[in-house]
């Protein structure tokens, strides 16, 4: 199991991600649609906009984790879980479709 407070972070991370979304998208939307080869005054104020966002609403900072144990490494996207979780919950049958095997 995670420790709590990284949980916690991670949870924070996500939501300042979903708080700036928009203002993000918009900003680097309008540094792209400049298509002259110099930076007019215009790109570099949205430069300095997108720079002044906080750091953890970027959402390359964000970390998957698995969904029960909060465990950052070994997660499947299909499921939301680690591989050992996942592995328990096939042997005990709980997710239907998932090919059981032994190693």
């Amino acid at each position: 199991m995670a420790r709590k407070s990284l949980i916690q972070r991670e949870k924070r991370r996500k939501n300042l991600e979903q708080k700036y979304h928009l203002i993000r998208r918009s900003l680097k939307k309008k540094i792209s649609k400049v298509t002259s080869l110099t930076l007019s005054d215009d790109k570099w104020e949205s430069y300095r906009k997108l720079q002044s966002l906080p750091r953890n609403s970027a959402p390359t900072r964000l970390h998957r984790r698995c969904f029960l144990t909060g465990r950052p490494r070994a997660n499947y996207r299909d499921f939301g879980l680690s591989g050992h979780i996942l592995r328990e919950m096939v042997h005990a049958c709980l997710l239907p479709g998932a090919t059981r095997s032994s190693w």
